[in-house]
């Protein structure tokens, strides 16, 4: 799963949000480092609706304009849960590199 996927997925995960709304979901969650676009994020919402994984979960007319409002289906929390967990086998797996590294470069063996 791409980073931005899993962000706009997680950032569903508590509750419904519009466009806008998971825009600075994920620019929250990512501290930043994700700046996700218009364009991207809505084509993200379409592929993720059409996968199953979100839903459309209500419409509302704000100044003239329909406000979407979108939310994580049963489907798409068990992908977010398999996703947390890939990522968290990703991340340990790497430490246990890393500490490997350190050990060998302090304990003087080449």
């Amino acid at each position: 799963m791409q980073e931005p996927t899993f962000l706009i997925i997680a950032s569903l995960a508590d509750q419904p949000l519009h466009g806008y709304g998971v825009i600075q979901a994920v620019t929250r969650l990512s501290d930043g480092d994700v700046k996700l676009r218009a364009g991207t994020l809505y084509g993200a919402l379409d592929r993720l609706t059409e996968q199953g994984l979100i839903e459309v979960d209500r419409e509302e007319q704000v100044d003239g304009r329909l406000r979407r409002y979108y939310r994580l289906t049963d489907s798409g929390a068990g992908a977010l849960s398999v996703e947390i967990e890939r990522l968290r086998r990703n991340a340990a797996a790497a430490e246990r590199q890393l500490q490997r590294r350190l050990r060998l470069s302090f304990g003087g063996a080449a």
